[in-house]
């Protein structure tokens, strides 16, 4: 079932998310349904919260990037609870952009190598370190669970200037090819 996304300006994307245990209900269900609706987006990763879900769960499937990226081939995950354990490399930027935050795209800064835990949909732990754009993409996602969104990466004066857009989505003057869900509060 494809959901609608949560809209930038929403308090859950501001709020961290909960860890969940296996006894979470339907959490297969949820995990398939985060798919369909992230696939039906465009997008390459979605975080529970992006869902108006407020759990530490979040997938990506970065497969389609592996022309440019190699590291991407084959790489897709659930992460469940995930924990980042150690970040290292180079810092490099790269242009990112948000399915709760549509139309804005930004180069951001980040760490090219991190380690992290996390369960899989079956509640399997796994530790693995990831590079590239495999970690840029964990680490975007995983912001999502600590509630922030990637424009609070950019600086001060980058962030005023996109102010006016940033108000217009959370008003829902914008037009994504998906369903967005509707705004409580615009952007201070």
């Amino acid at each position: 079932m494809i959901l609608p996304i949560v809209r930038y300006g929403q308090p859950i994307l501001r709020q961290a998310a909960k860890p969940i245990d296996k006894e979470y209900a339907n959490i297969k269900e949820l995990v398939a349904n985060m798919y369909e609706t992230m696939y039906a987006a465009h997008g390459i990763g979605l975080a529970a919260p992006q869902i108006d879900i407020p759990i530490a769960v979040f997938v990506v499937d970065v497969d389609c990037l592996k022309e440019n990226y190699p590291d991407a081939i084959g790489f897709k995950r659930t992460f469940i609870n995930p924990e980042l354990l150690e970040e290292s490399g180079e810092e490099w930027y790269f242009n990112e952009g948000c399915l709760s935050v549509p139309d804005i795209h930004e180069d951001v800064k980040r760490k090219s190598i991190i380690k992290v835990r996390y369960f899989d949909e079956n509640f399997v732990q796994h530790t693995e370190t990831l590079t590239g754009i495999c970690a840029r993409v964990f680490q975007h996602e995983y912001d999502h669970l600590q509630g922030k969104v990637f424009i609070e990466r950019l600086s001060p004066l980058r962030r005023s200037l996109l102010k006016r857009k940033l108000n217009d989505i959370a008003d829902g003057h914008t037009t994504p090819d998906y369903k967005m869900k509707t705004v409580q509060y615009k952007h201070k």
